[in-house]
């Protein structure tokens, strides 16, 4: 039993290809990838996945370098408008690599040893405030250009519109409201920006865990538990999430700088616990028998909730939080419930 889960846990080698096959396929995949640097990028990571489980994680390194000089291949052969264009353009391609390109890539060890959905995905979005964090510097110091900057000018700019919208229709009290949340928005600016790369992380690791080519892969594996890794019900944040939230929560006591980190950090680990939170009942359901109409339904749902009255991200959260205290997906079995039949 030991020898065999010691053997379970060594790197999985992939079959030999033959050279001209994997040259090709890093084209291919390169092509595709430089494709969505620079217009659908929500699935690039999942190109990246995919490369790496049938050519290995070199052929994946291949791809990504080649399909970054297509890409900027692409930035100089179309002509813009400004300089200002420009300088966006570069940086915001420099942002596609540096924050995502680069955090995929090294999420593939972990990927490749099936670890826990929640511990890969935590370990994307780490790696992505940093990749931001490299690109703002970056481009202030190469372009003399903020992509942050813009960012929250850019809303700055929605939240004044939606008050000039608004305002004339409110009565003072909600007015100030309004005002209030206008202004945490644009404090939380830097949350958004994280929020929406975790998006494409937990996109593409979703679409990796319904690939045949990962399927095949975790059968090599010789473990059939690993197939089922990156699937949505086993989503579940690391515990010490908890303490970070609970830091988050210190905002209101805060002033100053410290006072915009712990908002967004509070705005980012509460949207992660939304996720865990319809993890939760995207399992629940399941276990229930509910088919593919029924989660649609529920996910309908709870976006009017959201629209009509903000409850369904509340409750959401709230779950996803309590969660590691209750274990909502197990707490059948805990009442002496031994039928583990459902599958994933």
């Amino acid at each position: 039993m030991i020898e065999s889960s010691l053997m379970q846990s060594d790197p999985v080698m992939l079959p030999e290809r033959p050279l001209g096959r994997v040259v090709r396929s890093v084209i291919g995949y390169s092509f595709l990838t430089a494709l969505m640097m620079v217009s659908l990028v929500v699935f690039m990571p999942a190109a990246l996945f995919h490369c790496a489980i049938r050519n290995g994680r070199r052929a994946a390194w291949a791809t990504l370098v080649l399909s970054i000089a297509l890409a900027a291949l692409y930035v100089v052969a179309v002509p813009v408008r400004s300089a200002t264009e420009l300088k966006m353009t570069w940086s915001y391609l420099a942002g596609i690599v540096i924050a995502i390109g680069l955090p995929a890539m090294l999420a593939l060890p972990l990927i490749e040893r099936a670890e826990k959905f929640g511990r890969v995905f935590v370990f994307l979005v780490i790696g992505s405030v940093i990749g931001l964090g490299v690109t703002e510097i970056a481009s202030r110091a190469v372009l003399s250009f903020s992509p942050f900057g813009l960012h929250l000018a850019q809303s700055q700019q929605m939240s004044a519109q939606l008050l000039q919208v608004l305002g004339t229709r409110m009565a003072p009290s909600e007015l100030a409201i309004l005002q209030k949340w206008a202004s945490y928005n644009v404090m939380v600016a830097p949350a958004f920006m994280i929020i929406t790369t975790s998006l494409v992380f937990i996109l593409s690791l979703l679409m990796l865990g319904r690939l045949k080519a990962w399927h095949d892969f975790s059968a090599r594996r010789g473990d059939p538990e690993a197939a089922g890794a990156f699937l949505f019900r086993t989503f579940a944040l690391p515990d010490w999430m908890l303490f970070v939230f609970i830091l988050g929560g210190l905002t209101p006591l805060a002033s100053g700088m410290l006072q915009k980190v712990a908002a967004n950090t509070l705005a980012v680990v509460a949207f992660l616990y939304i996720l865990q939170g319809l993890a939760v009942l995207r399992f629940v359901l399941i276990s229930m028998g509910a088919g593919l109409g029924m989660w649609l339904l529920s996910l309908a749902l709870l976006v009017f909730l959201s629209f009509t009255g903000g409850i369904a991200p509340l409750l959401l959260g709230v779950t996803g939080l309590f969660d590691p205290f209750f274990d909502f997906r197990h707490f059948k079995n805990r009442k002496d419930d031994s039928d583990e039949s459902h599958s994933d």
